[in-house]
């Protein structure tokens, strides 16, 4: 595991270790939720492991689950709190992804009608019946182990 990693340049681990300052919306003894400090819409809100984990392919099943239990309670509060007219929950994992803080977090982006945030998936390539079920077989061997 190199420095960046590990979590000792961390923005998030500065966050969660009160070295960085965040507008906390929601914490407990190993999740926490704040606001970026530049957010993309009224209402974005981060959730985050406390324990430092780089991407969705390092985190535990146990962290993951509390992760998901807390993005549905902030999920909640903005509907009730901003009324959107819709939220996208993102994950982001490596740099093809976007990824840019190397600290695995949801994104809770609260939506609306014609805002500048605009479609988020490409037009879909034309994907041959077989290639989808060499996809869905790959995915599957490995999960059946």
């Amino acid at each position: 595991m190199n420095e960046r990693d590990s979590g000792a340049n961390c923005t998030f681990c500065a966050i969660v270790e009160h070295r960085e300052p965040a507008l906390r919306v929601f914490e407990s003894s190993g999740i926490l939720a704040f606001l970026p400090l530049a957010p993309a819409a009224f209402g974005h809100t981060l959730v985050i492991p406390k324990r430092h984990v780089g991407d969705v392919w390092d985190i535990s099943k146990a962290e993951m689950s509390s992760v998901m239990e807390v993005s549905l309670v902030i999920a909640r509060a903005i509907k009730e709190s901003i009324s959107p007219d819709g939220l996208n929950l993102i994950n982001s994992s490596g740099a093809a992804a976007t990824q840019t803080v190397p600290h695995f977090h949801v994104h809770l982006m609260p939506r609306w009608e014609g805002d500048p945030m605009g479609g988020i998936w490409p037009e879909s390539p034309d994907w041959e019946e077989g290639d989808l079920l060499s996809m869905a077989n790959m995915i599957r061997a490995k999960i059946e182990g």
